[in-house]
């Protein structure tokens, strides 16, 4: 599988939070994923969301996801059109809520990343290539269960396509 887009960033790099993510004032508010997703990241960019291109992918640092294990969160990531989010390290819950919602959360060094940088993300050969600096980065692995997820659109997808939990 491969996802090309711009790199995103944030004006903070660690610990962003699922508050951060999606407002706690909108989490149970407004129900339909596309509507969510109009207030991505607003409490740390107002203008978040108005820069997104399909396509493109979130970077930070360490620690994203922390906080509340609500799905609304990557939910709101995925229906903004964002293609997976890139970061040094993830909160358990919300790195797996990721993939179960068919959005791939990668972690690899996010350092040499910069906003705008066009990206190019191989997840069969573990590299994001940098396209705008012509540099290289490997990525932690992701379990096969993981692709496969991933390949059939999350966990929902998954027992729809299957009739339950197959991994072949």
């Amino acid at each position: 599988m491969i996802l090309k887009g711009r790199g995103l960033r944030l004006p903070q790099n660690d610990d962003i939070n699922t508050d951060y993510i999606i407002s706690g004032r909108y989490k149970f508010k407004i129900q339909d994923p596309v509507e969510l997703a109009k207030h991505l990241m607003e409490d740390l960019d107002p203008n978040f969301y108005s820069k997104i291109k399909k396509g493109d992918l979130i970077v930070a640092g360490n620690n994203f996801g922390c906080g509340s294990s609500r799905e609304q969160a990557p939910m709101a990531i995925k229906y903004a059109g964002i293609s997976a989010v890139l970061a040094k390290s993830f909160a358990r819950i919300f790195y797996r809520n990721c993939f179960n919602l068919g959005l791939p959360a990668i972690e690899c060094d996010t350092d040499g990343i910069a906003e705008g940088d066009e990206l190019e993300l191989d997840l069969d050969k573990g590299i994001i290539n940098n396209r705008t600096k012509g540099k290289n980065i490997k990525i932690s692995p992701i379990p096969k269960t993981m692709q496969i997820l991933l390949a059939d659109g999350g966990l929902v997808e998954h027992f729809k396509k299957h009739g339950g939990f197959a991994l072949k």
